[in-house]
């Protein structure tokens, strides 16, 4: 099973409003699937340096990042009053898994049938990896303690910061 990709959506659970999602992708962990963030390890719809750029003048500037943040508001505001709604931000987030999805398809159907089956799912073997990652003493078991360590580096590493040994 890939726990550290357990470990990443049992944190997403924990922030997300939408935990039938969730609970989804936790079976699908649970049946040794990578997970969908592995489709494009990069990211869906995450900007080059070039892209954040908007002057061309190779320096960002937080009022650069700044107007991606309005941008994006701005595009989940679907009614254009300037405020969120839950509806609003469960649409977005619909609309990022759909092509999450579909980049996962696209990526590894391997016989272009346009679904995904097991094998295919873990033709990569991410979550091999992922586990070996986890798996800290290499013994092939990851105790409640390898667990919480791997928890805590990828709270480390969502809120931006170094992870410590």
């Amino acid at each position: 099973m890939p726990a550290f990709n357990l470990v990443m959506m049992v944190e997403r659970m924990e922030n997300d409003m939408n935990k039938a999602y969730w609970i989804a992708g936790l079976v699908a962990a649970g049946l040794g699937i990578a997970g969908i963030a592995q489709a494009n390890p990069g990211g869906i719809g995450r900007l080059s340096f070039e892209q954040l750029d908007t002057n061309g003048d190779g320096r960002l500037t937080r009022d650069e990042m700044a107007a991606r943040g309005q941008a994006r508001f701005a595009k989940a505001d679907a009614n254009g009053d300037g405020m969120l709604t839950a509806d609003e931000m469960m649409a977005q987030g619909r609309a990022r898994m759909e092509q999450r999805i579909n980049l996962m398809i696209k990526n590894r159907d391997a016989n272009g049938d346009g679904m995904l089956s097991l094998e295919e799912m873990r033709a990569n073997n991410v979550g091999d990896r992922l586990f070996a990652r986890v798996d800290t003493d290499g013994d092939g078991a990851v105790t409640a303690e390898e667990f919480a360590s791997a928890k805590a580096k990828w709270r480390m590493h969502r809120a931006g910061k170094p992870a410590t040994e």
